[in-house]
């Protein structure tokens, strides 16, 4: 009789994860270029730099001249080998530290803002080091066919800086307040929202 609770629970998160998965993948094949648009003005030095980008428009004007189509999805593969465990470790870890935080005494609004808070900062260090891939591979100017592979590059990273904060986990303390802090609003708004949404009957 335990086992079916069990069975269920693993199916419905299994479910979770696929849908979650693939609605990401559609998220990033469509915004990847605009990613790839961001990084780049992220990372250009100034106005007076012959290679800058003047505009939006100038931006996918150039890219789309110097290196083509594929110019516009670079980088998109850590994402998306990124995206299923991101969403898995999001979810799941926000289960764990709400069942952890059950044993205090705290608000249900406190505490599912602190788990959103320690399941973003479970999910940084997951996806840290595909972010530093990809944004590499972004800056990249040259076309798509001379860029190193994802894998490649990867190991690039690892041999010349190692797998610490000046490698692969380069930015970490950035990611960790940004997925920090936008799961513990993420969770704590949508829970107690959802919570005061009457239900029909």
């Amino acid at each position: 009789m335990s086992a079916k609770p069990e069975v269920g629970l693993v199916r419905e998160a299994s479910r979770q994860i696929v849908a979650g998965g693939s609605a990401g993948l559609v998220e990033i094949c469509l915004m990847h270029p605009l990613d790839v648009v961001k990084t780049r003005f992220q990372i250009q030095r100034c106005a007076t730099d012959p290679n800058s980008y003047k505009s939006l428009v100038d931006s996918f004007r150039m890219i789309f001249q110097m290196e083509g189509l594929f110019g516009f999805y670079k980088g998109i593969l850590p994402p998306i080998l990124a995206e299923t465990p991101k969403r898995a470790v999001k979810f799941f870890t926000f289960e764990q530290y709400k069942k952890l935080l059950g044993y205090v005494s705290l608000s249900p609004a406190l505490t599912f803002a602190i788990a959103g808070l320690g399941s973003g900062l479970t999910e940084a260090i997951v996806v840290n080091p595909f972010e530093v891939v990809k944004v590499g591979l972004q800056a990249n100017r040259n076309t798509f066919a001379e860029q190193p592979s994802t894998m490649g590059y990867a190991r690039q990273i690892i041999k010349k800086e190692g797998w610490g904060l000046q490698g692969l986990n380069k930015g970490l303390t950035a990611t960790l307040g940004r997925h920090g802090v936008f799961n513990m609003v993420y969770f704590g708004f949508y829970h107690n929202v959802k919570n005061m949404i009457p239900v029909n009957k």
